[in-house]
Protein backbone atom coordinates (compact mmCIF):
# COMPACT_ATOMS: atom_id res chain seq x y z
CA UNK A 1 0.00 0.00 0.00
CA UNK A 2 1.35 3.41 -0.98
CA UNK A 3 0.11 6.47 0.89
CA UNK A 4 0.41 9.98 -0.55
CA UNK A 5 -0.58 13.44 0.56
CA UNK A 6 -2.13 15.44 -2.30
CA UNK A 7 -2.43 19.22 -2.30
CA UNK A 8 -4.79 21.26 -4.40
CA UNK A 9 -7.89 19.05 -4.39
CA UNK A 10 -11.03 21.00 -3.55
CA UNK A 11 -13.95 19.08 -5.08
CA UNK A 12 -15.13 15.77 -6.52
CA UNK A 13 -13.89 16.82 -9.97
CA UNK A 14 -10.40 17.02 -8.46
CA UNK A 15 -10.81 13.56 -6.93
CA UNK A 16 -11.85 12.14 -10.33
CA UNK A 17 -8.86 13.76 -12.06
CA UNK A 18 -6.43 12.36 -9.48
CA UNK A 19 -8.12 8.94 -9.57
CA UNK A 20 -7.73 8.80 -13.37
CA UNK A 21 -4.10 9.93 -13.18
CA UNK A 22 -3.27 7.28 -10.59
CA UNK A 23 -5.14 4.59 -12.51
CA UNK A 24 -2.97 5.20 -15.58
CA UNK A 25 0.24 4.28 -13.72
CA UNK A 26 1.59 0.76 -14.21
CA UNK A 27 1.38 -1.43 -11.12
CA UNK A 28 -1.75 0.13 -9.61
CA UNK A 29 -4.26 -2.50 -8.49
CA UNK A 30 -7.77 -1.05 -8.52
CA UNK A 31 -9.01 2.43 -7.81
CA UNK A 32 -7.25 4.42 -5.08
CA UNK A 33 -8.90 5.40 -1.81
CA UNK A 34 -8.92 9.20 -1.84
CA UNK A 35 -10.04 11.31 1.11
CA UNK A 36 -10.80 14.84 -0.04
CA UNK A 37 -11.00 16.19 3.53
CA UNK A 38 -7.50 15.07 4.51
CA UNK A 39 -5.93 15.24 1.04
CA UNK A 40 -4.75 11.66 1.29
CA UNK A 41 -4.62 8.79 -1.15
CA UNK A 42 -4.04 5.10 -0.51
CA UNK A 43 -2.98 3.12 -3.55
CA UNK A 44 -2.83 -0.68 -3.73
CA UNK A 45 -0.22 -2.35 -5.88
CA UNK A 46 3.46 -2.14 -6.58
CA UNK A 47 3.56 1.11 -8.57
CA UNK A 48 6.62 3.32 -8.41
CA UNK A 49 5.82 6.18 -5.99
CA UNK A 50 7.80 8.62 -8.16
CA UNK A 51 5.65 7.64 -11.17
CA UNK A 52 2.49 8.23 -9.12
CA UNK A 53 3.70 11.64 -7.99
CA UNK A 54 4.61 12.56 -11.58
CA UNK A 55 1.19 11.46 -12.88
CA UNK A 56 -0.58 13.48 -10.20
CA UNK A 57 1.59 16.50 -11.02
CA UNK A 58 0.69 16.15 -14.70
CA UNK A 59 -2.97 16.33 -13.65
CA UNK A 60 -2.26 19.65 -11.91
CA UNK A 61 -1.85 18.64 -8.26
CA UNK A 62 1.09 18.29 -5.89
CA UNK A 63 1.75 14.98 -4.16
CA UNK A 64 4.30 13.69 -1.69
CA UNK A 65 4.67 10.59 0.46
CA UNK A 66 2.61 10.75 3.65
CA UNK A 67 4.56 11.38 6.83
Amino acid sequence: MIELHIEGMSCQHCVRAVTEAIGAVAGVNGPPEIDLDTGSARIAGNADPAALIAAIAAAGYQARPRD
